[in-house]
């Protein structure tokens, strides 16, 4: 998914990651990996605002791991409903965060 988000230059764009129904053999370590690697992603530009929802016996381990990603310059947050992720995401304070060349279609989504 990374990859594909790179190739497509999508890393600007608000993103929802809904892993709500998804199971995981991703332990403590992978996570970790998992964020270094987004880490070294935020380096190569402006990232747009990401939620992230999980199952709730997930949410600890994820919030845990990827609370090091805070120093990024993007708005983030895990949430464990995916209406309160999309809600967040719409919110004038988020969209108002899209990178000034996407504003413009940030603004033609409509209400």
């Amino acid at each position: 998914m990374l990859d594909a988000m790179a190739g497509a230059n999508a890393h600007g764009y608000r993103k929802l990651f809904d892993g709500s129904l998804g199971d995981t053999q991703m332990g403590p370590a992978d996570l970790l990996s998992l964020g270094v690697r987004m880490r070294s992603i935020h380096a190569t530009g402006t990232m747009g605002p990401l939620a992230i929802v999980v199952p709730d016996d997930k949410y600890y381990l994820v919030a845990r791991v990827l609370g090091m990603l805070a120093a990024a310059r993007r708005p983030m947050r895990v949430f464990k409903d995916p209406a309160r992720a999309r809600q967040w995401l719409d919110s004038p304070s988020i969209r108002a965060k899209v990178p000034e060349l996407l504003a413009s279609e940030a603004s033609q989504d409509g209400p």
